[in-house]
């Protein structure tokens, strides 16, 4: 407006009457536009003191003793003080003064190398999983994320103990299929207790040939990449899905997993899909495996059962009272007689619990054998030998 009336004036020669017309302005402000050459300012008002003021000083003086103190509990003590103030103003203080002695903590962006970290975790899903016979269970779902590309994949499991954790990890790598040069957890008492690496957990990175970076206690930013998406899975996976058993829910994981793969990251503005593709091509693995099962070695009680995670699982009969090694996966139960190598069962591995499972064909034997024991002759056949036997014996 000050440029406009000035142009008028002076450049158009318009005449300070006309001017006010035009603007709406007074003739005495079209003046004074006029004859000033500086850009008029906005001169605030002279500002007038607040009831915060007295106390600002004691204020800087309680957080300085003690920066815990609560922004709530200074203002009640400002109170016993005779403070009569408001509370924005008094907490908005409080947080300025609160960041100039202890600053906030400030990240530094991160770059990675393809193929130089994975980040594991455990998510737990807000519902319980079906696992078959009309029972529900508690699961996780063993995570990882390649941290340049970006690509994910998860793995259900149902125990927190380090061969389901390890399995899962393995499977989650063979999706991904390539060697990470380390893998990044956090201190979950499976992986690394007490911020140490545990026996299972070194074993499988021997096996894999790969290495390992376990976080600092009480640091979730570390892996962010990785919170960020179990946020996601929580807002964008669980909710409107419903799941027949547990192999729906690994199926859907899956599908969606893919799907999430093939989307444009906001993060590094491009597919994980196609950044993966680098990472195989730098550090390909032909064949991602570790041996992540259970195993031990027992004796075939009389009654023919193996007991694995509450379940009872026949086996053959024919091996009661011999040595046996027992290996449980997460897809199957098995068992090979000891010094013979025999298959002695093999089931597929039941996540419900309390069951017992029983192979026809290990029923047909007991059946067999019962059968044979029922029909055995009572009397005692006693061979006949001649006399001259005998005589023979005491010559």
């Amino acid at each position: 407006m000050w440029a406009e009336v000035r142009r008028l004036v002076l450049v158009e020669h318009v005449s300070k009457r006309e001017v006010a017309r035009r603007t709406g302005l007074a003739r005495d402000t079209v003046t004074r536009m006029v004859m000033s050459d500086q850009l008029p300012e906005y001169s605030a008002r002279p500002r007038v003191g607040s009831k915060l003021d007295p106390f600002k000083g004691w204020v800087r003086e309680q957080l300085a003793e003690n920066p815990s103190l609560t922004s709530q509990r200074l203002r009640e003590l400002a109170v016993d003080l005779g403070y009569q103030g408001g509370r924005s103003i008094f907490d908005g203080f409080v947080r300025e003064v609160r960041a100039q002695l202890a600053p906030a903590r400030t990240f530094q962006r991160t770059v990675y190398r393809p193929g130089e970290l994975v980040q594991c975790d455990l998510w737990e899903p807000r519902e319980h999983v079906p696992v078959g016979f009309d029972e529900l269970r508690r699961g996780w779902v063993v995570t990882c994320q390649a941290c340049f590309s970006r690509a994910f994949w998860g793995t259900l499991v149902f125990h927190k103990e380090a061969p389901d954790i390890l399995a899962g990890v393995a499977r989650n790598l063979g999706r991904l299929a390539f060697r990470p040069e380390k893998l990044v957890w956090d201190r979950e008492a499976a992986i690394a207790a007490g911020g140490k690496p545990t026996e299972p957990f070194l074993s499988f990175c021997g096996q894999l040939g790969v290495g390992w970076i376990v976080l600092d206690a009480r640091d979730p930013q570390a892996k962010g990449q990785l919170e960020r998406k179990h946020r996601f899975m929580r807002d964008n996976f669980e909710p409107g899905r419903s799941f027949a058993n547990h192999l729906d829910f690994q199926d859907q994981l899956d599908t969606w997993a893919e799907q999430a793969n093939r989307r444009r990251h906001r993060g590094i503005r491009a597919i994980p899909a196609n950044r993966l593709a680098e990472e195989r091509e730098l550090r390909p693995a032909a064949q991602i495996s570790a041996d992540t099962d259970r195993r031990w070695v027992l004796r075939v009680p009389q009654q023919p059962l193996i007991r694995v995670d509450t379940n009872d699982y026949s086996v053959d009969p024919r091996f009661a009272g011999r040595r046996v090694e027992v290996r449980v996966s997460q897809q199957e139960v098995t068992a090979i007689a000891v010094g013979g190598g025999e298959l002695v069962c093999r089931h597929e591995r039941v996540f419900a619990t309390h069951r017992t499972i029983i192979d026809r064909a290990h029923q047909s034997e007991l059946d067999r054998l019962r059968d044979r024991r029922r029909h055995r002759p009572r009397e005692v056949e006693v061979q006949q030998r001649p006399l001259s036997v005998y005589d023979a014996l005491l010559a």
